[in-house]
């Protein structure tokens, strides 16, 4: 489980894309560019991950940020011979703004093979949603979880990631 509210627990920024996730407080930013609140503690002085579109980054650029690597060894958190158990990830996700980029939830085994498990585009609302994705399973791969910021075209949108959780089983 991770809620932000002190480093990004594992999860790691990708070399390659164009920009980075960024550990912001809702008190630290900007009137109209993000939640009011991150979603664990529900206050403006808690953490969540986000990414906006700003003069340095142009509309279709990507941050992407990858889970720590879940081991092939877990079965019960794969999908495994057609039997579904309950490997999920759970997270709660804010993509507001008239011109929201995209988000994108890949699952990436060793072998840098990705499956898309989700992908959003435009304003969702102004408050923060909750998602949970079944995870498949890929041979025996130890696999990762990769969540896709796109940049939109407005200064004033953005997207952000708060509680992002693995299911038990995994």
């Amino acid at each position: 489980h991770c809620n932000f509210e002190f480093d990004l627990c594992g999860w790691k920024q990708d070399e390659n894309d164009d920009f980075n996730w960024r550990l912001r407080t809702s008190s630290t930013a900007k009137l109209g560019t993000g939640p009011a609140t991150d979603h664990t503690l529900q206050e403006p002085s808690g953490h969540y991950i986000f990414i906006k579109s700003t003069f340095f980054q142009l509309p279709g650029q990507k941050a992407r940020i990858s889970s720590p690597v879940l081991s092939r060894k877990n079965k019960n958190c794969k999908v495994c011979e057609g039997v579904v158990v309950a490997g999920m990830i759970i997270f709660y996700y804010h993509m507001y703004g008239a011109h929201v980029g995209s988000l994108i939830i890949y699952q990436r085994t060793a072998w840098k093979h990705e499956k898309i498990l989700l992908k959003l585009t435009g304003n969702q609302g102004n408050f923060w949603q909750r998602k949970a994705l079944t995870l498949s399973g890929d041979g025996d791969e130890d696999f990762q979880v990769v969540f896709e910021g796109i940049a939109g075209e407005g200064p004033k949108d953005g997207i952000a990631l708060d509680d992002l959780t693995f299911s038990r089983e995994c």
